[in-house]
C-alpha cells in the first residue's frame, strides 16, 4: 500500500502551490490503478478530517495554515488602507488597516496573517511579508530639484513618490508626464522612497493627447509593436496563396456579406443565410482564419498573447495584432478571397438548432454592409438604399426573419437582456471632447449579435461533447447572498420571485425585467439585478453562461481582436482538422489552458478599465463647459455619502449628501434610497431629478451635481474620499458587465446628439 500522506503534504506546502482537485492529485501521482486511487482519496479525506487540509466549495484542497496566513494581492485605497484579495476565490477579502500594510504597495503579492477579531463584517489582518512586487512601472508627473527629482504617480492608490537621481531623469523637466521604472524598493517602510529611472517622456501634462497617453501607459498597455513583430507582419502577403484553398470548402460562389460599423476596418465575420426546401433556415458564419497567419509561438503570437485583446479608446484603437494583418489579409474585405473558419448551422422555423458543422473554408464577400444602411433598409424601408443594394435586400429580409426567431428562442429559455444606454465621446483632432453621442442597437446590430451568439454556442457545445480540453466563456450563477439581498429589495415593489437565491433560473430574472418594463422602478430593479451578477470570464471548464441561459458558450467570432478566440481556432484545427486527440495533446492543453484563461481574463479587465478611464476623463472634460447649467437626469446609484445621477447621454455625477441642503438625509440600504428626516422626501434609483453641474475635478475625473431648488450652502472645497471614488468606480463597472455580446457597438451605429435636446434653455448661469 502506497503512503500518500507525505507526498500530498509536500505538494500543498510548496510556495507556488495552487489548489488541486482529486483528479489533479490523481494525474500528479499517476494513480491510475483503482486501489491506489482509493488509497489516495482516503488519505485526502483523512487529512481533511484531521484538520491538515480543507476542501473549498469547488472541491479543491488547500493546506490549513499553521498561523492563519493567507497569500493574495494587495489592493490599496487612497486613504492608506487596503484589502487583500486571496488567491483562493472561496476566501473573503481581508481588510488591512493603514498601520498594518508593512511597506507593501498596491498590486503587491503578499502574505498576511489574519487577526482573530473582525472589523464590522470584514475580516482584518496584517501584512507579514512581501512575496512579489506587483507594480514596477508607473506613470506620473515629474517634479525637479537640483540633483534629483520625484515622480508623483497618477495612481491614487500607489501612495509613494518615486525618487529619481538627476542622471536618471532622461532630461525630464517640471510638469512632464513620464513613465518611470522602479529599480529599488526600500527594505522597510522607514527607509524612504522607492528609487527608479525615467524610461519615457510622454510630454507635458498640458500637451494635447498626453492625458489619454498617460492612461494607456498607466494601465501597462503597449502602443507600439516590437520591431520583430512588425518585420514578421511585413512578410505576410497581401493576397492569399491559392494553394491554401485546395483542402478547404469553397464558399466563394455563396452569397456572403459582412455587416459592421461604418468606421470598422477589421472585418472578422461574414454571414450567409438561406431558406431551405424543408422550411428550415441555414446560417453560415465565416470567421477570419487568423490562426493560419498567426502561428503558435511566433513573434506576432507572443505579442498577441501579451496584449490579450484590442483596446478601444475614445480617440484610437490599440490593436492586438498589427494593422497589416488586422486590416489586411485577415480582414474579410469585399470582392477578395479570404481564408476562414466556418460554422454552418440549420434551424427550424421555431429557431431550434437541428445540426451544425465546422470546417475550413475560403470566401469572397459580396458586399461590405454597414449597420446604418442595413437599418435604413429594414427599419425605415428607405427606397434609395434598397435600390442601391437591391441584390442584398431579400437575403437581408431572410436574415432578419431568422434573427428574430433565434432571439425569441433565446428569450424563451430565459436569457437576460439588459438594455442600458451606450454612448461614445466624439473628440477633435487635438483630443478635446466635442460631443456625446448615443449608440442605438438597431435591427442590423441585433441581427449580427444573434448570429454570433449562435455560432459561439454551436462551437462550445461541439467540443463540450468531444470531452477535450477547450476554452470557454463562462458566466457563473450569482452568489446566493447577493441574490437574496436583491430579492428582499424586490418585496418593496410587490415583485414575487420564482425560485430561491441558491437555485434561481435566469428565466425568473428575465421575467422580473419584463414585469417591471416601463414602470417607474424599471431602472432601479434592472441596475440592482445587474449588481447581483458575477463577471463573465474565460475558463477551461464548461460551466455554461448564466446570463445567456445556455449550457455551452465560447468566443469564436473575433480572433482579430481577442486572443481566446484565436486559441479556440487553434484547438478546432488541432482536434477537428488534424485529428490530434492523443494523450500527449490532451495533457498539454489541459496544462496550458488554465493560465491562458486567467491571463486573457485579466487583460480583458485591464482593457475595460482603460476604456472606462478615458471615457470618464473626456466626459469630465466635456462637462467643464457646462458648469452652472441644469439638466434632467435619473438617480442611478445611492450610497451613504450621496446619490449618483445619470444624464441621458450616460454622463454621471454625484450629488453629495453635503449638497442636499433642504433636509438631513439618511441612507436607507433596504430601500436603496436617501430619506429626509423632516420632510420625508425620498430619492431612490430610477427617480427623475433636475440637477445643476456645480463642479468638475478633472484630475480625478469626477463631476459634482446638486439638486435644483435646494438652498446654497457655503462650505470649504470638498475632497473625494476613497469610498466615494470606489463607489463611483463600481457604479461604472456594473454597466460594463451588462453586455455579453460581440461588441459590435464599438464599431459604430446611429448617432444622436444629446445636449441639443437635454439642456434646459435659459436656466443656470454661463
Amino acid at each position: 500500500m502506497r503512503d500518500f500522506k507525505e507526498e500530498i503534504l509536500a505538494i500543498v506546502s510548496k510556495d507556488d502551490y495552487k489548489p488541486m482537485t482529486i483528479d489533479d492529485f490523481k494525474e500528479s501521482f499517476g494513480a491510475d490503478d483503482s486501489d491506489e486511487f482509493k488509497d489516495m482519496v482516503k488519505t485526502l479525506v483523512s487529512l481533511e478530517e484531521s484538520g491538515k487540509l480543507y476542501r473549498t466549495k469547488k472541491d479543491k484542497y488547500m493546506k490549513v495554515p499553521d498561523s492563519n496566513r493567507v497569500k493574495g494581492t494587495l489592493s490599496m485605497h487612497k486613504r492608506g488602507f487596503g484589502f487583500l484579495r486571496p488567491e483562493e476565490e472561496d476566501i473573503e477579502d481581508i481588510f488591512i488597516p493603514p498601520n498594518a500594510v508593512n511597506g507593501a504597495l498596491d498590486g503587491d503579492t503578499v502574505l498576511a496573517e489574519v487577526e482573530t477579531s473582525t472589523r464590522g463584517d470584514k475580516t482584518e489582518g496584517h501584512v507579514i511579508s512581501i512575496i512579489e512586487r506587483g507594480v514596477t512601472k508607473l506613470v506620473g508627473e515629474y517634479s525637479a530639484n537640483v540633483n534629483y527629482g520625484f515622480v508623483v504617480p497618477d495612481s491614487k492608490t500607489f501612495k509613494t513618490d518615486i525618487f529619481i537621481l538627476r542622471d536618471n531623469n532622461l532630461g525630464a523637466i517640471d510638469g512632464h508626464k513620464v513613465l518611470v521604472e522602479i529599480t529599488k524598493f526600500p527594505d522597510n517602510p522607514d527607509q524612504g522612497n522607492p528609487e527608479g529611472h525615467v524610461i519615457q517622456i510622454l510630454g507635458h501634462k498640458n500637451d494635447p493627447g498626453v492625458d489619454i497617453l498617460s492612461i494607456i501607459y498607466q494601465h501597462g498597455i503597449d502602443i507600439d509593436f516590437p520591431d520583430e513583430v512588425l518585420e514578421q507582419a511585413e512578410s505576410v502577403p497581401d493576397e492569399i496563396d491559392q494553394a491554401d484553398t485546395k483542402e478547404r470548402v469553397d464558399l466563394r460562389d455563396e452569397f456572403t456579406i459582412t455587416i459592421d460599423g461604418a468606421d470598422a476596418k477589421d472585418l472578422d465575420d461574414a454571414v450567409s443565410v438561406k431558406k431551405l426546401d424543408n422550411g428550415n433556415f441555414e446560417l453560415t458564419v465565416s470567421i477570419a482564419d487568423v490562426s493560419h497567419y498567426v502561428t503558435e509561438n511566433s513573434a506576432i503570437d507572443k505579442e498577441a498573447y501579451h496584449r490579450g485583446t484590442s483596446v478601444y479608446l475614445v480617440d484610437r484603437v490599440i490593436p492586438m495584432i498589427p494593422h497589416r494583418l488586422s486590416n489586411g489579409i485577415c480582414s474579410l474585405n469585399p470582392n477578395v478571397d479570404r481564408l476562414t473558419l466556418s460554422c454552418r448551422m440549420e434551424f427550424t422555423p421555431g429557431g431550434k438548432a437541428v445540426g451544425h458543422e465546422i470546417f475550413e473554408s475560403v470566401i469572397n464577400s459580396d458586399y461590405r454592409m454597414t449597420y446604418g444602411n442595413v437599418n435604413l433598409m429594414l427599419e425605415d424601408k428607405d427606397e434609395s438604399v434598397i435600390n442601391e443594394f437591391k441584390e442584398v435586400y431579400q437575403p437581408l429580409l431572410d436574415a432578419e426573419e431568422l434573427a428574430a426567431r433565434l432571439r425569441a428562442k433565446r428569450e424563451k429559455r430565459g436569457a437576460i437582456d439588459f438594455d442600458f444606454a451606450e454612448a461614445a465621446v466624439v473628440v477633435g483632432e487635438d483630443g478635446t471632447p466635442e460631443d456625446i453621442v448615443l449608440r442605438n442597437r438597431g435591427t442590423g446590430e441585433k441581427m449580427i449579435e444573434e448570429f454570433m451568439l449562435a455560432a459561439n454556442e454551436a462551437v462550445a457545445e461541439h467540443f463540450h461533447w468531444m470531452d477535450v480540453p477547450f476554452m470557454y466563456r463562462i458566466h457563473e450563477e450569482p452568489k446566493e447572498e447577493k441574490l437574496s439581498k436583491f430579492f428582499d429589495f424586490l418585496t418593496g415593489f410587490g415583485v414575487v420571485v420564482k425560485g430561491k437565491g441558491n437555485q434561481i433560473h435566469p428565466h425568473a430574472l428575465q421575467e422580473i425585467i419584463e414585469e417591471v418594463k416601463d414602470r417607474p422602478e424599471e431602472m432601479v430593479i434592472s441596475t440592482l439585478m445587474l449588481r447581483s451578477m458575477q463577471q463573465a470570464k474565460y475558463s477551461p471548464e464548461s460551466l455554461g453562461h448564466f446570463g445567456l441561459a445556455t449550457e455551452f458558450y465560447t468566443h469564436f467570432t473575433s480572433p482579430i481582436r481577442r486572443y481566446p478566440d484565436l486559441i479556440v481556432h487553434r484547438l478546432i484545427r488541432e482536434y477537428l482538422f488534424k485529428g490530434k486527440t492523443d494523450a500527449k495533446t490532451i495533457r498539454r492543453n489541459k496544462s496550458e489552458l488554465p493560465e491562458i484563461a486567467k491571463h486573457t481574463s485579466e487583460r480583458e479587465r485591464r482593457a475595460q478599465d482603460a476604456e472606462r478611464d478615458t471615457d470618464d476623463l473626456k466626459k469630465a472634460e466635456f462637462m467643464m463647459k457646462h458648469v452652472g447649467e441644469t439638466f434632467e437626469g435619473v438617480v442611478s446609484g445611492v450610497m451613504n455619502f450621496g446619490m449618483f445621477v445619470e444624464l441621458p447621454n450616460t454622463i454621471e455625477g454625484l450629488v453629495h449628501v453635503s449638497n442636499m441642503t433642504d433636509d438631513h438625509y439618511n441612507f436607507n440600504e433596504r430601500a436603496m434610497a436617501m430619506l429626509g428626516e423632516r420632510t420625508g422626501t425620498m430619492f431612490r434609483i430610477g427617480d427623475k431629478v433636475e440637477i445643476e453641474v456645480i463642479g468638475v475635478n478633472l484630475e480625478e475625473r469626477l463631476i459634482d451635481f446638486k439638486v435644483v431648488g435646494m438652498p446654497d450652502k457655503k462650505r470649504p472645497e470638498r475632497r473625494q474620499t476613497p469610498v466615494e471614488i470606489k463607489g463611483r468606480s463600481e457604479n461604472k463597472k456594473e454597466k460594463t458587465r451588462s453586455r455579453e455580446k460581440k461588441g459590435s457597438f464599438s464599431k459604430g451605429g446611429k448617432k444622436k446628439p444629446f445636449y441639443k435636446s437635454v439642456a434646459k434653455k435659459g436656466k443656470g448661469k454661463k
